[in-house]
């Protein structure tokens, strides 16, 4: 027999995040998150200010066999119109009973909250991870995506949900060498609008974060699945994530008022070093994750923005033109992209000079209520 129960207290949120290790023991594709990382977004995320939450674990003979967190995120409502519910951290043995039984609460527990719709899987914002791999389950992971088993989606359909949208991913090359006319546009497009790259050390950019971010919010507010950061998740994000940045793989652009304009953040792949970590940082996890910082041919393209008002303009030239360099410097061969939005035809067609090879494909579900 299949038994639910929620888990809220931190011993019971611990066993939450734990189960995907046992679940993908032995694939070895799959790349597991932060523990401490999910905790703090589990249980201290200020986008609790505006979000509800609820996490369920699913047992069988008293072990866990399943998971899946509900979320309400007003402010996506407020955005939209609609009354939409979230699920996300969804996992489950191949057993149609523990699928359903996961379906069925988090689904009650919309309906009770008056939703009339339920999407996922997602986070509790765009930064988080989301969206259910539907092509290259044979492809590693990278440590900002889900991984899950081909399963996954036979189990989506026979709860009665379908298609809301998709993400694609690519893996690129990088060029043996930077070709001249590349970095004589990155020039003219410097002088052209007055702009300039933001130089320096992590403690050099870290005071930009805030500009960062708020044009993420600008460029990405139209996306799907996006609300708009607060403070307190800007303030949240950076601090989780600028301890990692490696300065010479990220290109921040500044106009002649200082402001951000464009960026573009990548990073070595994590993918290997996590893994080896076992999704910890303590007592050695940490040394893996530098070594992958210091020596590697891989990286992840994690984000890129461009205000709108310098689109189509050339500035992405001048972001991949510092890239480009130095991941030749530090012998980058291959790049991860990362998710988006199939639609986004502006940012796939950066990709076309890079012999890009779409290999991955995952999707957020819908279902009514």
């Amino acid at each position: 027999m299949v038994t639910i129960h929620e888990a809220s207290s931190r011993s019971e949120v611990l066993d939450f995040i734990k189960f995907p290790f046992e679940l993908y023991r032995d694939n070895p594709n799959w790349v597991p998150p932060l523990i401490h990382d999910d905790m703090v977004t589990l249980r201290k995320n200020p986008a609790f200010e505006y979000c509800d939450k609820c996490y369920w674990v699913a047992k069988k003979n008293g072990k866990i066999v399943g998971r899946i967190a509900g979320i309400l995120s007003k402010a996506e409502n407020e955005k939209t119109g609609k009354r939409l519910a979230r699920f996300g951290w969804i996992e489950f043995v191949d057993d149609r009973e523990v699928s359903t039984l996961l379906f069925k609460t988090v689904e009650g527990w919309a309906r009770q909250k008056g939703m009339t719709q339920i999407h996922g899987p997602l986070g509790f914002t765009d930064l988080d991870r989301e969206g259910m791999l539907i092509e290259g389950f044979d492809e590693l992971g990278t440590f900002a995506t889900m991984y899950n088993h081909p399963y996954y989606l036979t189990h989506l359909e026979a709860n009665g949900y379908g298609k809301s949208t998709d993400w694609v991913e690519f893996e690129i090359d990088v060029p043996t060498e930077i070709p001249l006319r590349m970095a004589e546009f990155s020039k003219k497009v410097a002088e052209r609008f007055e702009l300039r790259h933001l130089e320096g050390s992590r403690s050099q950019l870290k005071p930009y974060a805030p500009k960062i971010f708020g044009l993420i919010n600008k460029a990405y507010h139209d996306l799907y699945g996006t609300v708009t950061l607060t403070d307190a998740q800007i303030k949240f994000y950076t601090e989780q994530y600028f301890t990692f940045i490696k300065t010479d793989f990220v290109s921040v652009i500044l106009d002649k008022q200082n402001d951000v304009i464009a960026f573009g953040l990548t990073m070595p792949s994590l993918s290997k070093a996590v893994q080896k970590a076992k999704g910890k940082l303590f007592p050695f996890g940490f040394l893996h994750i530098l070594s992958s910082m210091r020596k590697n041919d891989r990286a992840d393209f994690y984000l890129i923005a461009i205000d709108k008002e310098y689109q189509r303009k050339g500035v992405h030239i001048m972001i991949f033109e510092k890239i480009l360099k130095n991941y030749q410097k530090f012998g980058i061969k291959k790049v991860e992209t990362n998710p988006e939005l199939e639609t986004n035809i502006h940012v796939q067609a950066i990709w076309k000079d890079y012999n890009p090879r779409q290999h991955k494909r995952r999707r957020c579900f819908i279902k009514n209520l």
